[in-house]
């Protein structure tokens, strides 16, 4: 069956790519995603990191996969946010079955829908509404964030982020390179400052923690596109991301300095894994009443 779902999961799968993906009811998080390379000259393989010390029962966020971040991104800020824990309430919310979107030879896809809970009420009182679809393809995978604004008359304004833990076993997340970002103004939250990017690529060898704006602006030829790519020179591999309405992205690995310090962060973790997660996080969105703003990122096996 391309589609099976149980009270925890929804498994998809592509038996005549080898490809297949989870996604928890927690979160609505990915937490594995395996596809053969584009090239067709690979098997395969797992292409999300996720930490063998995550909690998968419900009792906190995953570490690991694709964590949905709404309405907020990183520690809150707001006054009117300050009941939430960091990156808001999506990621520790159960989602609900929104059925199937596509089952066919090229993909298969299901929807899954957030709306206010009395929990979620209690600390965000804003109409929202929020569907998230994931679709499989051979050596794809598409994760559409939607945000509607029920309300009649009161605008909706929130962050959103795709918070993507890209595999880069087997190799050390060391020889990662990330581009095109020179360029781009970025905030180093490592250091506290704003920067301007000199590399031609960026890599992660030391802790990371860097909001690239303007990196998704439809002004740059290459907005929203990275590519992203590990291991020995002549012989790399990676994936290739593209983000659509995503106006930022976050490059972030812990390295040990901060990885050590994550209670659900295996050991050496760190070393197997680079987050490239494109979203709105250095500026804040806003919905006019009874609209509607998609977010879309698409990962592709090179």
């Amino acid at each position: 069956m391309p589609i099976e779902r149980n009270a925890e999961k929804i498994t998809l799968s592509l038996p005549s790519a080898g490809a297949s993906a989870e996604i928890l009811f927690f979160g609505a998080t990915v937490i594995s995603w395996k596809s053969a390379g584009a090239s067709g000259n690979s098997d395969p393989t797992e292409r999300l990191f996720l930490s063998k010390k995550s909690a998968l029962d419900g009792s906190k966020p995953v570490r690991g996969g694709i964590p949905v971040v709404f309405p907020f991104f990183g520690a809150p800020t707001d006054p009117a946010h300050m009941k939430m824990s960091s990156h808001g309430f999506a990621r520790s919310s159960t989602w609900e079955w929104g059925g199937e979107v596509l089952d066919n030879e090229s993909g298969v896809s299901v929807r899954l829908k957030l709306n206010p809970t009395p929990e979620i009420s209690q600390v965000f009182s804003p109409e929202f509404s929020l569907t998230y679809v994931v679709t499989l393809a051979a050596h794809q995978l598409s994760t559409d964030l939607h945000v509607h604004n029920p309300s009649s008359d009161t605008a909706l304004t929130h962050q959103a982020l795709l918070h993507t833990y890209i595999s880069t076993a087997p190799h050390s997340s060391t020889t990662v390179s990330v581009t095109p970002l020179k360029g781009l103004t970025y905030f180093d939250k490592v250091a506290g400052t704003t920067k301007q990017e000199e590399r031609e690529k960026v890599d992660v060898k030391e802790f990371t923690d860097s909001v690239y704006r303007g990196a998704g602006s439809g002004e740059r030829p290459d907005g929203g596109q990275y590519k992203v790519r590990w291991g020995p020179e002549g012989a790399e591999t990676g994936l290739d991301v593209r983000a659509t309405n995503f106006g930022d992205v976050v490059v972030w690995n812990p390295r040990e300095e901060a990885g050590s310090k994550l209670g659900d962060m295996e050991v050496g973790g760190w070393d197997r894994f680079v987050c490239v997660e494109p979203g709105i996080a250095s500026y804040w969105n806003t919905i006019a009443p009874g609209e509607k703003w998609i977010g879309q990122q698409v990962l592709t096996a090179i």
